[in-house]
């Protein structure tokens, strides 16, 4: 689902604000009809826990709008590739938060994504660079996101987060929105494409996916679950030839860097399957 993200923000025809804010509100409005059918209170443990939420909530508005960014002044492809290093920054950050020991496997996997990025840029223009600065600070909001949810999901059910994150982005946005002077009558204007691609944007490539994850992060831990996700460049690159001809852009040098983040991904598989062994 996530590998559909880079290619909507090259086919919705508007900016990476609204397209985010359109994607979180229409996110949260999907949840608030779906919690009552899955039996869970709106109620969370504290408010202390809200606030936590809703600061997170913010850091993944953050997130999403300057990888719109990175998308719109580039590819698809590069703003999505760019995401590869959010384990760079798991790999230090989660030790911090989940009081776990450091990993050296875990950074030295790292520092290999961080080269299949060197040769992803090698030949970049200034706007390009510009794109190149937006995903990587989008990276490193990413990776703070998931680090902090998986935290908060070991007392905190995934559906709650979610929502609670979606309502958080949405009142942010809103208030970027209102001071930018842009909540107007444009903002509401689009075509009819527009809407029905917010709408899978919204509910399948964000409700369903995000749930998903947080989930999958109670079992797994941030490092394993954002090394899988950088599967996504390989699905929306796939998908960014077949629907944006974006192959004519892309040199040999994007190709091996795309090459080196799907090696990092399945020996990251084989490493933690034989360490789990050993550990058994």
């Amino acid at each position: 689902m996530w590998g559909y993200t880079g290619i909507l923000g090259h086919i919705i025809q508007l900016e990476a604000v609204p397209i985010v804010w359109y994607r979180v509100l229409i996110a949260f409005l999907g949840l608030a009809l779906i919690i009552p059918f899955l039996k869970n209170a709106f109620r969370l443990p504290s408010w202390k826990r809200l606030i936590q939420i809703s600061l997170v909530g913010v850091i993944v508005g953050l997130h999403w709008v300057t990888f719109y960014k990175a998308v719109q002044l580039s590819t698809a492809s590069l703003g999505i590739l760019c995401l590869a290093t959010t384990t760079l920054h798991v790999a230090w950050l989660e030790p911090i938060v989940m009081k776990r020991p450091f990993s050296w496997l875990e950074f030295i996997l790292s520092l290999i994504v961080v080269g299949g990025i060197y040769f992803v840029s090698g030949d970049f223009n200034a706007q390009q660079y510009e794109a190149l600065a937006y995903g990587l600070t989008s990276a490193l909001l990413a990776a703070s996101f998931g680090v902090f949810n998986a935290k908060l999901a070991k007392d905190t059910s995934p559906t709650l987060i979610t929502f609670y994150e979606m309502v958080s982005a949405f009142v942010f946005l809103t208030i970027v929105l209102l001071f930018q002077g842009r909540m107007d009558a444009d903002l509401f204007s689009m075509t009819q494409q527009d809407f029905w691609w917010l709408l899978f944007l919204g509910i399948l490539c964000t409700s369903f996916a995000f749930l998903a994850t947080i989930q999958i992060m109670k079992k797994l831990g941030a490092f394993t679950v954002s090394l899988s996700i950088n599967m996504e460049p390989v699905y929306t690159i796939l998908l960014a030839i077949f629907i944006l001809n974006e192959n004519e852009l892309l040199n040999l040098k994007f190709y091996i860097g795309a090459a080196l983040i799907v090696l990092v991904v399945i020996a990251n598989g084989v490493l933690k399957s034989y360490q789990g062994k050993r550990a058994a």
